[in-house]
């Protein structure tokens, strides 16, 4: 039966492979930020032990991010990404043993959770880079619509199961499950087959000459060094939704249940702006982008706020929509506009400039709440992040920038 033309991508078998591990690996990290946080509140009770725990993963994947886009430009992007989902399975089964044991003590799942995201900083530039093999060029926004429709899936359906698991069996169960569906995943990606070593080192066969080829292309750009350099600001801000959100979730609106709620309507957000992203084809892609983001920090100030969980899940639909038009319109340009032999390259700096400052974050959001309130850090998190993504309308590349006809 022929596919509805937006969703004619999936013909490409290597693609609906590529597509399949993605929405299984999705909805297995849409359970982790419950299941994670509730884990550690329950062990300690602290949200400063909760953010040191996020910060461990991120720092880790941080630190990992550039090596890892050099391998997946010289090697096969996507046996770095079996790789990496091979240690993804083993870090999160043995976190899953320890909290189901009653073993589990913080500085493992610090340590476990840096393993973790050490993994993702290889597994990510590699996915990222993969999109252009396995697809042509004229539907890479289908493309990356369809991995957005798998994320925000995976927003709704993994939260709501681990609120489910979570208040029934237990929090290290729900980890267990996170940790099969990185196996599926592994399976899944072994059966596609691209030719995919497109980088050929040259003069500068050197981990730090590759690393220069790469900066060139970022900072030639003056829309992508911008956009990057704002996005790891609002991550640092936006990290205390993650940390106090489950914390207001627990003494204003009614436990893990609310907490999990809120990440659905997130999702549900997320599904309706990847749909939208199938059809949207603006003129200027960047302005839109960051219209879009915008949307992100009306959450934060509502928890602020104290709102009623009902309206703090509508915003949330709102960000999770603006979020993901944001995501898919971004990478879609980067795909178009730089060298698909320097794109896992550019992905890494990509994701290690957007991600340097969110352990920054997550480490100072618990002390800043104990020294200040918890209201009055979500106030001030939400109005710098808002100002944060309408700084980039002042930059003339991003409002300008056409997508090709």
């Amino acid at each position: 039966m022929r596919l509805p033309a937006r969703l004619d991508v999936l013909d490409e078998r290597p693609f609906r492979h590529v597509f399949g591990a993605q929405v299984v690996s999705l909805f297995g990290d849409g359970i982790v930020p419950v299941a994670l946080a509730f884990a550690i509140l329950d062990l300690t009770g602290s949200a400063t032990d909760l953010g040191l725990v996020l910060a461990a993963r991120t720092v880790s994947m941080v630190g990992c991010l550039l090596l890892g886009g050099v391998v997946a430009d010289r090697l096969s992007r996507m046996r770095v990404m079996i790789a990496a989902d091979v240690v993804r399975l083993v870090s999160q089964a043995l976190l899953g043993v320890l909290l189901v044991t009653g073993r589990a003590q913080l500085w493992q799942l610090i340590a476990l959770q840096a393993v973790l995201g050490g993994a993702s900083g290889f597994f990510n530039p590699a996915s990222s880079g993969v999109i252009p093999l396995v697809v042509g060029r004229h539907r890479l926004q289908e493309a990356n619509a369809l991995r957005g429709v798998a994320l925000a899936a995976g927003g709704v359906a993994g939260p709501a199961v681990a609120g489910v698991l979570v208040a029934t069996i237990g929090a290290g169960e729900a980890l267990l499950a996170d940790a099969a569906t990185y196996a599926v995943s592994a399976l899944l990606l072994a059966t596609v087959h691209v030719a995919d070593a497109l980088h050929e080192p040259g003069d500068h066969a050197t981990f730090l000459g590759d690393l220069r080829d790469g900066w060139r292309e970022v900072t030639s750009r003056t829309w992508v060094w911008s956009i990057i350099l704002v996005s790891s600001l609002v991550n640092m801000l936006g990290a205390s939704f993650y940390v106090l959100g489950p914390v207001v979730a627990r003494d204003a609106l009614g436990g893990a249940g609310a907490w999990a709620v809120i990440l659905v309507g997130c999702g549900v957000g997320q599904v309706v702006g990847a749909i939208a992203a199938l059809r949207v084809r603006p003129r200027r892609p960047l302005l839109a982008a960051v219209l879009a983001a915008e949307l992100g920090a009306v959450p934060l100030l509502l928890l602020a706020g104290e709102a009623s969980l009902v309206s703090i899940v509508a915003v949330g639909v709102l960000a999770g929509i603006g979020g993901m038009l944001f995501n898919t319109l971004w990478e879609t340009t980067v795909q178009r506009e730089v060298p698909v032999e320097a794109l896992s390259r550019v992905s890494a700096y990509d994701w290690f400039g957007s991600l340097t400052l969110a352990p920054i974050g997550l480490l100072i959001v618990g002390p800043l709440s104990a020294a200040i309130g918890v209201s009055a850090t979500l106030w001030a998190t939400g109005a710098l992040e808002l100002a944060c993504a309408s700084a980039l309308l002042l930059v003339g590349d991003v409002r300008t920038l056409r997508a090709p006809s």
